[in-house]
């Protein structure tokens, strides 16, 4: 069934590079700069609770990261947050935005070598901006054929990349590290699957299912993508 593909999407963050450690960085600063109000995980999971309260709102991506550490903690503080710690935040969020990129291992080989037999595709969600400088920043860009920075990775969001390829979906392999956002979707739409996990993964990524489907693959690295195609 494999023989179908034609065209492989990667996923970008934690997936081409490394980006959900950077963000529990910044987390934990963010509980330092609140602990004189409540403990370290009761911030955490009014962080977290924001968070998605604002995804419709912000979308993903650091920006809207930011925001929302600022919205919790005011209402952490209860409106007693000293200027300058909300300045600090703000200080969080940009030092985020300015990270080094820094690659999953093997990732640059095996685009080199999947790049000589596929069209390869970069899909990812997040802040347009903020992907556009990684992908640039990273020196992988020259590896894709096609760049897709969308809002939400969803059924719809698949099907539309998919009938701008020109592709039916059983030709399409999307290789992710996020079940709930690179492989259920795809799988939904009739497409391939081969999750490779990220040791630290984002709690509204985390999915409890188990995935037994003829067209799925569970990878421990990326490179041993090369092995199965």
């Amino acid at each position: 069934m494999k023989e179908q593909i034609k065209v492989i999407a990667f996923d970008a963050d934690d997936t081409l590079w490394i980006n959900e450690p950077y963000f529990r960085e910044a987390e934990e600063q963010f509980g330092k700069l609140l602990e004189d109000y409540l403990p370290l995980h009761t911030i955490q999971k009014e962080l977290f609770k924001t968070e998605i309260a604002n995804l419709p709102l912000y979308g993903y991506g650091i920006k809207g990261f930011m925001l929302s550490m600022i919205e919790s903690a005011i209402s952490i503080s209860a409106n007693q947050l000293p200027l300058v710690a909300i300045e600090k935040i703000i200080a969080l969020g940009k030092e985020l935005l300015q990270k080094p990129i820094e690659l999953i291992e093997d990732i640059e080989i095996v685009l080199q070598e999947l790049g000589k037999r596929y069209k390869l595709v970069m899909a990812t969600k997040g802040d347009l901006l903020d992907q556009e400088r990684k992908l640039i920043n990273s020196g992988l860009e020259k590896y894709f054929h096609h760049i897709e920075i969308v809002s939400d990775k969803k059924e719809k969001e698949y099907r539309k990349l998919i009938n701008h390829l020109d592709i039916q979906p059983e030709a399409f392999l999307m290789i992710g590290n996020s079940l709930k956002s690179d492989i259920l979707p795809v799988l939904n739409i009739g497409a391939h699957g081969i999750h490779v996990p990220f040791h630290t993964t984002w709690e509204h990524e985390r999915i409890d299912t188990k995935i037994d489907h003829p067209q799925f693959r569970q990878l421990e690295k990326v490179k041993e993508v090369l092995d199965y195609l």
